[in-house]
């Protein structure tokens, strides 16, 4: 059995993610479920919390993690409502429909051997180490402590309820038939998916829809390029329209167009961008420091106020409370809705590529064109032995470029008179230093990644 202290070094930035047996276990958990159910039920959390629901992804030991923490949960006194196998966003649809606080077993597309949570408050409102984990983590208590009149589970399936909630946020009745092909990566997409897409004029092709938390085929990680081959080649090959690929809890969509070539997220942020503010004209969209510059661009160009943050899921998510914003999106292809509680879903934006090209005649590429304007290199990682020293060294020798601006919103940024430019940011978690480049073209892309590269890696 797992002593408390374990499970510590799981606890990250934004959710709590190890390795099953060395760092989870159902010990930890009903605890972890415990202390979760105190924080959502003290008064000065809001409203106090009489109910959790609890959702859980396809690897093998989500049974068991899910079922320790609600009972922690009912331990405490607390009702769950356990809406079983979910995608993560599904989780959030549960969160903000019911207005329950809630909590997603999953550990998205790391390897088998890890599982995770995600945890928020009702209204799918994020929890993250500042705002809750690092209390929950503190108030863990070894054994069961039970109040004396203990909660009940509940269980309810939200899959067909979800699904038309989505569809529901986009126009979809002017679509013309499409052939799909959807890589779900044996991930949750291949539970939501199919019902997602009933009863829209739409052929799909499914790749390794079976649930499989052993993730035979690939890693459900579609942000590695080595995992979207299988569905780049199969596009071109079936002549399918359009190619759709989910990460292991189906909270992020990529997309590929018509001749097996992957869209940049940043376009489809652009894409989603205009179709949302031709909803809501003059609102504010959000877009991470990381996004091409093309997506403040398209925001201005088409009446709306483009406004930057850094990276991350709750900054996003604070932004758009803060402005009122209408849409945000990242490089790492999650995109927030405020009508969807201002939570993540791959689902919704995969809905609103569909409806763009099923609206139109032509194919993707040419759709996308219009939201591609620059070559930009992705994210590149290298392993530095001193990562805040090096990046001091890399602002240094930028420093003495007059032409140079820079800025620290999240790590470094540097802008340079051609208009490319750079950001260098720390991992919070590994010594890493993470680069990613902009520029015109391919060449001059490639060398100023080249140089930032000379200096890091020196």
């Amino acid at each position: 059995m797992l002593q408390l202290s374990d499970v510590f070094p799981a606890f990250k930035a934004y959710d709590i993610r190890g390795v099953v047996g060395e760092q989870l276990d159902a010990g930890v958990m009903r605890s972890l479920g415990a202390s979760f159910a105190r924080l959502v039920s003290r008064p000065e959390a809001g409203v106090p919390a009489t109910s959790v629901v609890v959702g859980r992804d396809m690897r093998a030991s989500s049974p068991e993690l899910a079922g320790a923490f609600a009972a922690g949960v009912t331990d405490q006194g607390l009702d769950v409502v356990d809406i079983g196998l979910a995608s993560t966003d599904m989780l959030y649809y549960a969160a903000g429909s019911l207005d329950m606080p809630g909590a997603m077993f999953t550990a998205s597309h790391n390897p088998a051997k890890y599982n995770g949570i995600k945890l928020c408050l009702a209204g799918a409102v994020p929890i993250a180490e500042d705002t809750g984990l690092a209390a929950i983590r503190d108030d863990m208590r070894p054994g069961v402590e039970r109040v004396e009149k203990p909660g009940t589970v509940t269980e309810r399936n939200l899959l067909v309820d979800y699904a038309a909630y989505l569809r529901g946020l986009v126009a979809l009745s002017e679509m013309r038939p499409l052939k799909v092909v959807v890589d779900a990566g044996n991930g949750m997409g291949g539970y939501t998916v199919p019902t997602c897409f009933e009863g829209l004029p739409i052929e799909l092709i499914p790749m390794y829809f079976e649930l499989d938390g052993t993730f035979p085929n690939h890693e459900a990680n579609p942000l590695d390029p080595k995992n979207l081959v299988d569905l780049c080649s199969r596009v071109p090959e079936v002549g399918a329209d359009i190619g759709l690929a989910f990460d292991g809890d189906a909270d992020r969509c990529f997309v590929v167009d018509e001749r097996g070539e992957p869209v940049s997220p940043s376009a489809v942020t652009a894409l989603v961008a205009v179709r949302e503010l031709a909803r809501e004209p003059g609102s504010a969209v959000i877009h991470n420091l990381i996004t091409s510059k093309a997506v403040p661009e398209i925001v201005a160009e088409h009446g709306g106020r483009a406004v930057r943050t850094r990276v991350g899921h709750s900054f996003i998510k604070q932004t758009m409370a803060d402005t009122g914003a209408v849409f945000g999106g990242e490089h790492s292809a999650h995109y927030y809705f405020r009508d969807f509680w201002r939570a993540d879903s791959g689902m919704l934006a995969a809905l609103h590529v569909l409806a763009a090209l099923g609206e139109r005649k032509g194919a993707l590429s040419e759709l996308m064109a219009d939201y591609s304007r620059y070559s930009a290199s992705g994210e590149i990682n290298s392993s530095v032995a001193d990562p805040v020293a090096r990046l001091a060294d890399v602002k240094q020798h930028y420093a003495g470029d007059e032409s140079a601006s820079t800025d620290e919103l999240d790590g470094l940024t540097v802008n340079l008179a051609d208009g490319s430019w750079f950001n260098l940011r720390p991992s919070n978690t590994e010594p890493l230093l993470r680069l990613n480049v902009e520029a015109a073209d391919d060449d001059s892309m490639a060398a100023l990644r080249d140089a930032v590269l000379a200096l890091v890696r020196a």
